[in-house]
């Protein structure tokens, strides 16, 4: 016993040894593969169907709302906090799988299992309880051999795993991604995936991929968090460990937060890189693809995320909002801020854009169409873009002719905003006067065409108003 204890503490000594950031500062810089690219060429700008306008936080009370309209699961049933967002038939969607209200209706429940995952539509702001045909029987809620750690444990018991991210495959299936960790560096150091084991929450049929060979509908290999720290390193320790120290050349490091943005059919972490040295401005941000992990580095000098937010609350300081944490979004070929303004219960009301480059340029609106509509508008004031581009691609535009059958207006901020229904339409399309000083003439009954931002609401954003030519 004695030589065997010897023995550990000599292999622990030098497993930690061999993990050491000081003697080993470059392999951990380079455990995150990073490429250098253009933001302008490389990140296309989305439509208004593709981006995520609820925060987490926004999205749980949303969930739980929803559990309480539903009699039959309210009292046994309540929602597990850690939603994860991916994306679901193109729409960046958040889902999390419900739980037992206590260990009694556990006993009562567990023979059907868990009955329905929620699933909260992150652009419509819409809330869904999906009812299962059979019930999920391996969840982190459950206990004994359907617990989902002890379920992996009995199956995979030399394996080490990250947290389980709950998913749905492409046909609603619900399971759990659970990624396996491994160590890189020495015995202890340079955590990262290795692959995923994915679980079937209702069968508990489970099966390893390596991270390279897992399924395309997958959106969560690697954890946020992981990414985080793994860029940290790359930055700090670009030029050894004593550079992080002294001198510090070319050290960076992420700021503080992150959020996620849905691009083609992954979903991709997006966080901003600042200096070491404490300041109020960005150099650049990464996306990471949290599938493969493969992170791309844009350099776009600006305000840092939480100087952004600031300025977009001061832009609606008497109506007390607070931000959501900001997407960066290509805007007119412009870095732009995009975040949600959200009142003291939690819920959005309007919507902001802050230039990155120059977060003096702020602009708000009640929809995501109309608040784009007047940053493109102050882009051209601030001569960033040609005033030809004030208005967006034809792809997210529509077109209509009809009759007006109601006419509204009403004075905001200094400005009057004319509503207009047509008689064959059930939505108001709106648009200021100094956008389009012909609506002040314009009366019920007179046939016009509109162009207008599509999207989803009762009250769509428009681009331009005019009398229709009456055929010859």
């Amino acid at each position: 016993p004695f030589f065997v204890v010897i023995a550990m503490i000599a292999a622990i000594a030098i497993g930690s040894l061999s993990s050491w950031v000081v003697l080993r500062a470059g392999a951990y810089s380079k455990l995150l593969p990073l490429t250098t690219g253009d933001f302008v060429t490389e990140v296309e700008e989305i439509r208004y169907d593709q981006i995520p306008m609820l925060d987490s936080d926004s999205a749980a009370r949303l969930g739980s709302r929803k559990l309480g309209e539903l009699a039959d699961m309210v009292s046994q049933f309540e929602i597990l906090p850690n939603y994860t967002q991916i994306n679901y038939k193109g729409r960046p969607v958040r889902v999390t799988s419900l739980a037992y209200g206590d260990l009694i209706k556990w006993f009562t429940n567990r023979s059907n299992g868990l009955p329905a995952y929620i699933v909260i539509d992150m652009v419509t702001q819409e809330a869904e309880v999906v009812r299962l045909d059979e019930g999920m029987k391996y969840t982190t809620a459950e206990h004994f051999s359907r617990n989902l750690y002890r379920h992996l444990r009995f199956h995979y018991p030399t394996y080490i795993f990250d947290k389980p991210a709950f998913e749905i495959d492409e046909d609603g299936n619900p399971y759990w991604v659970c990624p396996r960790i491994r160590k890189t560096i020495g015995l202890f150091g340079g955590t990262d995936i290795n692959g995923a084991v994915l679980v079937n929450a209702v069968t508990g049929e489970h099966q390893y991929y390596d991270a390279k060979d897992v399924p395309d509908w997958v959106d969560h290999v690697y954890t946020a968090d992981l990414i985080v720290q793994q860029y940290d390193y790359h930055g700090t320790y670009i030029h050894g460990f004593i550079n992080s120290l002294f001198g510090q050349r070319d050290v960076t490091v992420t700021t503080e937060g992150y959020n996620y943005i849905a691009i083609g059919d992954d979903v991709y972490m997006y966080t901003g890189v600042t200096s070491v040295v404490s300041d109020e401005s960005n150099i650049g941000f990464i996306l990471s693809n949290q599938r493969t992990k493969e992170t791309r580095f844009y350099l776009v000098a600006g305000a840092k995320e939480y100087s952004a937010m600031d300025s977009a609350q001061g832009q609606v300081q008497q109506m007390k909002y607070t931000a959501t944490f900001p997407l960066l979004l290509n805007i007119s070929d412009q870095p732009t801020y995009f975040m949600a303004l959200k009142d003291a219960a939690e819920l959005v009301k309007m919507y902001a854009m802050v230039n990155v480059s120059q977060y003096q340029i702020v602009a708000t609106g009640g929809s995501v169409a109309e608040c784009e509509s007047n940053y493109r508008q102050m882009l051209a004031r601030y001569n960033l873009i040609d005033p030809a581009d004030t208005e967006p691609s034809a792809s997210d535009q529509g077109e209509v002719t009809g009759v007006i059958a109601d006419l509204r207006s009403a004075v905001m901020d200094g400005n009057t905003w004319y509503y207009l229904q047509l008689s064959d339409g059930t939505v108001y399309y709106t648009i200021s006067a100094a956008e389009a000083p012909e609506a002040v003439i314009l009366n019920v009954g007179d046939t016009v065409t509109v162009k207008y931002a599509e999207g989803e609401g009762s009250i769509l954003q428009a681009y331009s108003v005019a009398k229709a030519v009456p055929a010859a």
